[in-house]
């Protein structure tokens, strides 16, 4: 009985951080993400014209564009660090929560989640998640698709490494 017993929680244990670990292509990103970036640019798509648009429940877009970020894979915490900008940006750094989100069938996706200086989750445990276009040892493109006015729109974030 004892033995049975024993293979079985072996057997719950084994399977359930199998079911739970990220896979190979998710750990690379991360390795990939790991480190400093900048976000040079925000390309809007379905937007024309002139427009104030508040991101990450933080600031306006504008104020983000030259923002530093960064990422460690080994804690999955990080920050960004958005510049004072004359009067139309306040200076702020903030924690965040990342990982790498893998839904069936589609393309791999960053998230993240804004933290306070004790790692608890703001925002209500919201977060954000962006679709990887692109990731490379330099360049990383996210995506970020959302409905503004009934119309669909989508941010592009250009991040390149620093």
């Amino acid at each position: 009985m004892n033995k049975v017993f024993t293979f079985l929680i072996i057997a719950a244990t084994i399977m359930l951080s199998v079911s739970c670990s990220s896979s190979k292509i998710a750990r690379t990103y991360s390795k990939t993400i790991n480190g400093n970036w900048q976000l040079n640019t925000i390309v809007t798509e379905g937007i024309t014209g002139k427009f104030k648009a508040r991101v990450f429940n933080e600031a306006d877009f504008d104020c983000f564009i030259g923002s530093t970020w960064k990422f460690n894979d080994n804690t999955s915490l990080g920050s960004y660090n958005i510049a004072k900008n004359g009067g139309d940006c306040a200076a702020v750094v903030r924690n965040i929560r990342w990982s790498i989100y893998e839904p069936a069938g589609l393309p791999k996706e960053f998230q993240f989640k804004r933290v306070d200086g004790k790692y608890k989750d703001m925002d209500n445990s919201a977060g954000f998640r962006f679709t990887i276009l692109q990731l490379d040892d330099n360049t990383m493109v996210l995506k970020n698709n959302f409905d503004l006015e009934g119309k669909p729109v989508s941010f592009l974030y250009n991040f390149k490494r620093i």
